[in-house]
């Protein structure tokens, strides 16, 4: 085979297999971060300085500034992070990149298949999730090393070559050329993780003389920032069909790094004498790596220092370079929260999830509101056109609800736990959906009443009110269960649900009674005994609900919410008819 061709498949090949470990190590980090993902995301809804940190952790985990700044944009889309917030993680989630650069710096060839080894072993052997995730976690950590060694093998000959070599001396005295050459090799590849690993290795190969590095310290820097400024380009291409903040915020991650690079071109000598002093001293090959690593890590850090207490000043530029104030109003019957571009980062799209259940059950509580003001409201014609439009929303949500759950298992990111837990919020969601399709019951009475010119004694309407009432406290109690994984105000739920039967008994009865005495009309018997049915059926929908939160399946919350009166809600859901 052509030496050029074996070189060329061995980047390739090694560049593959350095990207599989790196993604499969970044899933198997989530996996085995389980709740604590969800703890540090927690961060991202608080203050822009905390925003720094949690930008960096959760990089950290994701081992990608490029998921993680798709992550941000999702929920600056959403509406769950303002555009402040959101460029702080952006800033932390820099600096958290730094982590890949700094653990290739380490040289530990001789234990790569050791390392694998063990991984596969605890993959294999390993019962427990938790042992298999974290077997994963080091076995992808050894196959990520070893592409590395496959491509530093291959680039050896390319080391030595006059003609790269003279190539990386015009880098040096052409400082723009490195960083070109950085930006399009990030661009293609799609991973500034892998150009500054293959930069850190080619790096330690020796030039000419056998002796220094083939391109140096100052040749690897202006390369270091081409490959920064290349990495933007995945969150600008996250933020096509955006909001405009969300917009903002990949423009704002572009001018951080844009902007650091070109002032950093003219202080590469100052930089490397710098990267010197505070790495390892010993021969150039040998303490290159850590150095370009180094340099990353103080390139970002410099840069979040600069721009931290100018954050005002960022929000401007890019509210300037991306006008317009305001945003397009999102349908009532498509999803505001849920993004698809989330679904790599399971806890984030759980999150996502939550609030999008929880905007549903806004609508269904609505619902079941205005199908009691359309039946024995005093306005019933204007209830009754809210209520098709509520209606029409809470099929259309669930429907999204349910095919965003399927996506995120057929994804395969999910843990055990994690699994559990979206499975009981997609019965959640279909117990809200036959919340609807009882009211849509009751609906039907309702018109089929008014057209025949029918109408509910006063007796009767006070008897549905008292119904409807403990219908919609069974329903925001059970939701509030689920919202807060209080088992509490589940079992609550659970034991006042037999009021609704004793409320549907006396209720048929009284009406009978009514019938005998001739104050009711017998033909209603049937239009009434319906609605009280599917108020019935509702409240067996409720304790559905509630059964899930004892089953432990709460929303995701990510931020500390305030504590629930407890003794206020069973107060209520416990009030006398």
């Amino acid at each position: 085979m052509n030496e050029t061709v074996k070189m060329i498949f061995g980047l390739i090949g090694g560049l593959a297999l350095f990207l599989y470990g790196m993604n499969s190590m970044s899933d198997a980090l989530q996996k085995a971060a389980g709740e604590r993902m969800k703890k540090i995301l927690g961060f991202l809804t608080r203050n822009p300085l905390v925003g720094v940190l949690a930008g960096a952790l959760v990089t950290a985990v994701l081992q990608s500034s490029s998921a993680t700044t798709v992550m941000v944009i999702g929920f600056v889309s959403a509406g769950l992070m303002s555009l402040p917030q959101a460029i702080s993680v952006i800033f932390g989630a820099n600096i958290g990149t730094t982590m890949t650069a700094q653990l290739m710096a380490f040289k530990i060839s001789n234990y790569i298949y050791p390392i694998i080894f063990i991984g596969f072993m605890l993959c294999f052997v390993g019962k427990k999730e938790k042992v298999k995730n974290v077997g994963m976690v080091i076995f992808s950590f050894g196959l990520l090393f070893e592409g590395i060694e496959i491509m530093g093998g291959v680039m050896k000959p390319l080391a030595g070559s006059p003609i790269f070599t003279d190539l990386m001396g015009k880098v040096t005295q052409i400082p723009v050329l490195g960083v070109l050459l950085g930006m399009v090799m990030t661009l293609v590849v799609q991973s500034s993780s892998a150009t500054i690993a293959v930069l850190q290795n080619f790096a330690s190969q020796a030039g000419a003389d056998g002796i220094h590095s083939a391109i140096g310290l100052a040749g690897a820097i202006p390369i270091l920032l081409g490959d920064n400024i290349g990495t933007t380009i995945t969150a600008i291409l996250a933020s096509i069909g955006q909001s405009k903040n969300a917009k903002r915020t990949a423009v704002a991650h572009s001018v951080f790094n844009i902007s650091g690079s070109l002032l950093f071109l003219f202080l590469i000598r100052p930089l490397a004498a710098f990267v010197q002093w505070i790495s390892p001293k010993g021969p150039e090959l040998e303490v290159i790596s850590r150095q370009i690593a180094n340099a990353h890590t103080t390139f970002n850090i410099c840069c979040t220092l600069i721009w931290l207490p100018l954050i005002p000043v960022m929000v401007k530029i890019v509210t300037f370079l991306v006008r317009g104030k305001k945003e397009e109003v999102v349908s009532h019957l498509e999803p505001k929260y849920l993004d698809e571009r989330v679904l790599a980062q399971p806890m984030a799209a759980m999150y996502l999830l939550s609030q999008e259940i929880s905007r549903l059950a806004e609508y269904a509580a609505d619902m079941i509101s205005y199908a009691q003001e359309a039946l024995v409201g005093k306005e019933p014609v204007a209830a009754q056109q809210n209520y098709v439009t509520a209606h029409e929303t809470v099929k259309s949500l669930q429907e999204h609800i349910s095919n965003y759950i399927t996506r995120l298992f057929s994804g395969g990111g999910l843990t055990e736990s994690q699994s559990e837990q979206t499975a009981g919020l997609l019965f959640v969601t279909n117990n809200l959906d036959r919340v609807a399709d009882r009211c849509e019951e009751i609906n039907v009475v309702t018109v089929s009443l008014r057209e025949n010119g029918r109408k509910l004694s006063k007796d009767a309407k006070e008897e549905l009110r008292r119904c409807f009432k403990i219908a919609k406290n069974l329903f925001s109690a059970s939701m509030e269960a689920v919202t807060l994984g209080d088992e509490q105000i589940a079992e609550k739920v659970t034991k006042e649900k037999n009021r609704m039967r004793k409320a549907q008994k006396n209720c048929n009865k009284a009406h009978l009674s009514r019938v005998k005495s001739k104050s009711c009309d017998a033909d209603m018997t049937a239009n009434y005994s319906d609605i009280l049915y599917n108020l019935d059926r509702m409240a067996d929908n409720c304790v559905g609900i509630a059964e899930e939160a004892m089953d432990h399946v709460t929303l995701v919350r990510l931020e500390d919410l305030e504590e629930t009166d407890r003794e206020q809600l069973e107060a209520e859901i416990g009030e006398k008819e």
